[in-house]
């Protein structure tokens, strides 16, 4: 018989994903358009005295920083999770992340302010990063814990909309206020989709406040068996199935960024291609996304996401030699057809991705084993892929540049194909890593503790 627990979970699905998608959707949307500045504005703006390489790779490594403080917003944004609630734990990453990007917006550039310019820039670049990182855990697992009875993949994988949702806002302001203010953008220009922020975020927390606390965690905390220090919990009795998690998303994180990041400046200076018909292509390739991250949710739902899982990570490594023989064949078409495919790839791995991770965790600790799980590969897969793609791509100069060519050993470096060969590598990794993982599509994940593997739960049918 269902529980009136149960039956309330379900009647306010729709609230619950419509909140965590698109609360995550707007923390996002700050994130990646740092990561389109980055490319586009920063290097001129915070690092004038450096040439284009080197300026570049700079502004990437602020975008880094961002990476390196996930897993620390993760471990803190975790532990507060577990201990007060999944709720007021995401009202508080918004507001971070909404004021660092606002922040930004106002920052003067180098010329005004001198060295306190790129300092203060990573200071709040390091806000963006422990905001994001302790967003994924939450907003997952707002969706998991409402659903998590039936079609857990297809609900968690909602939240993970929110990235290429992010990623098209993010993109469309910035065309529309590039197209509009000409000359000035870089002036001026650049700061008006930072100050949007404020207004997304306005929006953010007024949905999400009414949003009640996830009926798993409310039990928990009505029972009173909250974890005192869920993050060493976490690590006591999952170490493995966290360093597992982290290892899985190599090959859906480097791709990713990638995807968003490394190809616009790839675009630009290897294939002389047009700066708003790749950030378009981008933004269908989201779009795409968007459709494909629930599908294939849903059929990790059917199939097993463990299987599905490895098959993404095979599929990732046989593209990872045709995405770069199609991209230089110079055409529109051939262009829009690889972030296209790169798309469907990456969805294929990120739609059942949250589920995979955070019900392998029992309630106690969810937040804080999902969201190390998720984070920890993030300064290593994510803000460290551009870097290393473009090293790898550009070789023996931009080595020189930094002042490595001596201390770092040449190994093909300056070709695309060792970027391929990167991807390879990083699919070879997770697919790995998941091999190592149980498959946990029909556990019940309803307990305090972590779950056994294949024990299948009991669906009751609603009544009256």
């Amino acid at each position: 018989m269902a529980t009136a627990n149960d039956n309330i979970a379900r009647s306010r699905m729709g609230p619950v994903i419509f909140s965590s998608t698109l609360g995550t959707a707007i923390e996002w949307y700050d994130f990646f358009l740092y990561g389109t500045m980055a490319t586009l504005v920063f290097p001129k703006l915070f690092f004038p005295g450096s040439n284009q390489v080197v300026g570049t790779l700079l502004s990437l490594f602020t975008f880094l920083v961002g990476f390196i403080a996930r897993p620390f917003g993760g471990a803190l944004f975790g532990h507060l999770g577990d201990r007060i609630g999944r709720k007021s734990t995401l009202i508080a990453t918004l507001l971070l992340m909404g004021i660092s990007t606002l922040l930004i917006g106002f920052l003067p550039g180098y010329t005004a302010i001198g060295i306190a310019a790129p300092v203060i820039l990573v200071l709040l670049r390091l806000g963006q990063g422990l905001g994001v990182g302790g967003e994924w855990g939450g907003s997952v697992l707002l969706a998991l814990e409402y659903g998590h009875k039936e079609r857990r993949g297809f609900w968690a994988s909602w939240p993970q909309m929110g990235a290429p949702l992010g990623l098209v806002l993010s993109t469309v302001v910035a065309n529309i206020v590039q197209s509009s203010t000409g000359a000035s953008f870089l002036d001026w220009g650049w700061r008006i989709p930072f100050f949007v922020s404020a207004l997304l975020i306005i929006v953010g927390l007024y949905i999400r406040l009414s949003v009640l606390e996830t009926p798993l965690f409310a039990q928990l905390k009505e029972q009173k068996r909250e974890a005192k220090a869920p993050l060493i919990e976490a690590f006591r009795y999952s170490t493995p199935e966290i360093l597992l998690s982290a290892g899985s998303r190599f090959i859906e994180q480097a791709p990713f960024y990638l995807f968003v990041t490394f190809v616009i400046t790839y675009g630009l200076d290897k294939l002389a291609l047009d700066k708003t018909f790749i950030l378009n292509a981008i933004t269908v390739g989201s779009i795409l996304e968007m459709i494909t991250i629930p599908l294939f949710g849903h059929l990790s739902d059917r199939f097993g996401r463990r299987k599905w899982y490895l098959i993404g990570c095979v599929l990732m490594a046989i593209f990872a030699f045709p995405y770069f023989l199609l991209m230089n064949a110079g055409t529109v078409t051939f262009f829009i057809a690889v972030v296209l495919s790169l798309a469907i790839f990456h969805s294929w791995v990120y739609g059942p991705q949250a589920a995979l991770i955070a019900e392998r965790f029992g309630t106690r600790s969810r937040y804080s084993g999902a969201s190390l799980g998720y984070q920890l590969a993030a300064p290593f897969a994510g803000g460290l892929a551009p870097i290393i793609a473009l090293l790898l791509l550009t070789g023996k100069s931009s080595l020189s540049a930094l002042g490595l060519s001596k201390v770092v050993v040449n190994i093909g470096a300056g070709s695309w194909q060792a970027v391929a060969i990167y991807m390879v590598v990083l699919a070879v990794i997770s697919f790995a890593s998941v091999l190592g993982l149980k498959e946990m599509t029909k556990a019940d994940i309803s307990g305090a503790e972590a779950p056994t593997a294949n024990e299948p739960e009991i669906i009751l049918a609603p009544t009256d």
